[in-house]
C-alpha cells in the first residue's frame, strides 16, 4: 500500500509517497497548483503498484483544489484536521519543520491510521455557495459594527445622540432611518438654524421622499434636541466630508449585507431539508440559513453525537484510576460559526419562552436547577442539535425512500 502525503500551501504543495516500515517510494518533490502539474501528479500517483490513499491536511481554501481534483481523478483523499497531525511522530528533540518532514509526517500518519482515514467528499455547489455566503455575511457584520459605531462617535461631535431619536427597524435593503437622516441634516446646526415650522415642512418632505412615516411630535422632538445640543467640530464642509464619507461606507456594507441575506435564503430555499429546519422554533430567515450553512448535509455525520462535537458543545470525559470529573466545560474543538448561531437561537428560546418546546423545557429545568446562564444556555444547545439531527434525518430518509 502507498500513502501518499501532501503538505498543502498558498499555490503549490510538497508530495511524499511511503510505503510501511518507513520505504520511500517516492522521494519529496513540490507540484504547483495549476492544472496541468496536478493532472500530472494524479496520473503519476495512479500508475504506482498497490493501494494508494492520499493524505492532507485541512488548510482553509489551499487544499480545497488539489482534494478536489484528486477526488475527482479516482483517488482515495483524505483531509485530516490539522490538530491530529500536529503531534503525530514528535519524537525528535531538534523540532526541525520543513515542507519536505511535513509531507513525510503526512504519509506516515496515513499508514499508521490507513483503516480510520474518512474519504474526502466534495461539497455540494448549493452547500459550498451557502456556506461561504455566511462567512462573508460574518465578515460584513463585524465592519458594519465598527462603522455604525465610527459613525455614532463622528456625530458625537456635531449631533449628539440623535441615532437614538429613531427607533425603525432596518429596511429589507439594509438602509436605516437615523443613517438616512443625517445623510442630509448631518449637523445639529442644521436643524437648529431652522424655526420649528420650516423644519417640519422639511422634514415632511424628507419623509415623503424616503418613503419614511411622518409625525409631528418627532420633528418636535428632533427641532428640541437640535436646538439643546453642543456641537464641538463646526459646520463647514471638512466635517460634512467626514460625516457623509462614514455614512457612504455604512450604507454600502449594510446594503452588501442585505444582499447577502437574500441569497442565503434563496440558497437555502434549495436544500432538501429546508421545510423541516425552518418549521424548528427560534430558527427564522436568518438563523436558519445560518444553521444549514454551518451543518451542512447531516448524513455526512454518523450520529447525533458526531454532530454535537462538530459544533464543540460537547463535554469529553475525563478519567483516569481513582479519579473522575463528570463536571467539564465544553470542548470548543469545533465550529465556532456553528456555536454563535446556536446561541442565538437559544436566545430566542429565553426571551420567547415557549412552554411547550421540550429544548425551553429542558432549559427551564437546567435554570431552576441553579446551573449557571453559559452552563444552561449550551446545554440546551446541545439538545436542540440532538433534536435537529433526528429530525432532519428522518425527513431525508423519507425523500429518499420516495
Amino acid at each position: 500500500m502507498n500513502c501518499v502525503g501532501i503538505d498543502v500551501s498558498k499555490g503549490k504543495s510538497m508530495i511524499a509517497v511511503m510505503r510501511p516500515f518507513g520505504e520511500v517510494v517516492i522521494s519529496p518533490f513540490e507540484v504547483q497548483h495549476t492544472a496541468s502539474e496536478l493532472s500530472e501528479l494524479a496520473k503519476l500517483l495512479k500508475s504506482l503498484d498497490g493501494e494508494t490513499r492520499v493524505v492532507m491536511e485541512s488548510t482553509g481554501n489551499y487544499h480545497t483544489p488539489v482534494a478536489w481534483l484528486l477526488h475527482d481523478a479516482g483517488l482515495y483523499v483524505s483531509v485530516v484536521n490539522a490538530m491530529l497531525v500536529h503531534d503525530y511522530g514528535n519524537n525528535s528533540l531538534r523540532r526541525a519543520k520543513t515542507d519536505k518532514k511535513d509531507a513525510v509526517k503526512l504519509a506516515n500518519y496515513g499508514l499508521d491510521h490507513w483503516l480510520t482515514l474518512l474519504r474526502y467528499v466534495p461539497e455540494e455547489d448549493t452547500r459550498l455557495l451557502l456556506k461561504n455566503c455566511y462567512r462573508q455575511y460574518q465578515q460584513y457584520s463585524k465592519v458594519q459594527t465598527m462603522l455604525k459605531n465610527n459613525l455614532i462617535s463622528l456625530l458625537d461631535a456635531v449631533f449628539p445622540e440623535v441615532n437614538r431619536l429613531f427607533n425603525s427597524s432596518p429596511r429589507a435593503d439594509g438602509s436605516e432611518k437615523w443613517v438616512d437622516f443625517v445623510s442630509t441634516f448631518w449637523h445639529c446646526r442644521c436643524v437648529s438654524t431652522l424655526s420649528l415650522k420650516s423644519f417640519s415642512a422639511r422634514y415632511l418632505k424628507w419623509c415623503r421622499k424616503h418613503g419614511y412615516y411622518f409625525s409631528q411630535e418627532k420633528a418636535f422632538e428632533i427641532h428640541s434636541k437640535a436646538q439643546s445640543c453642543i456641537s464641538v467640530m463646526p459646520r463647514n464642509e471638512t466635517t460634512k466630508l467626514l460625516v457623509q464619507q462614514a455614512i457612504a461606507q455604512l450604507k454600502a456594507t449594510s446594503a452588501a449585507l442585505a444582499a447577502l441575506k437574500q441569497e442565503m435564503q434563496s440558497l437555502a430555499a434549495a436544500l432538501p431539508e429546508y421545510p423541516v429546519v425552518m418549521e424548528m422554533f427560534g430558527v427564522g430567515s436568518t438563523l436558519g440559513p445560518q444553521l444549514m450553512a454551518e451543518i451542512g448535509d447531516v448524513r455526512r455525520f454518523h450520529s447525533k453525537k458526531a454532530l454535537v462535537a462538530f459544533a464543540g458543545i460537547d463535554a469529553p470525559p475525563c478519567q483516569s484510576g481513582q479519579m473522575d470529573i463528570h463536571s467539564r466545560s465544553i470542548s470548543k474543538r469545533g465550529s465556532a460559526a456553528l456555536r454563535r448561531t446556536l446561541f442565538l437561537v437559544m436566545g430566542i428560546y429565553l426571551q420567547s419562552a415557549p412552554l411547550d418546546e421540550p429544548v425551553y423545557q429542558f432549559m427551564d429545568k437546567k435554570r431552576s436547577e441553579g446551573k449557571p446562564y453559559k452552563v444552561y444556555m449550551m446545554a440546551s444547545a446541545n439538545k436542540f442539535l440532538r433534536i435537529y439531527y433526528a429530525s432532519v434525518t428522518a425527513y431525508l430518509n423519507t425523500l429518499a425512500r420516495i
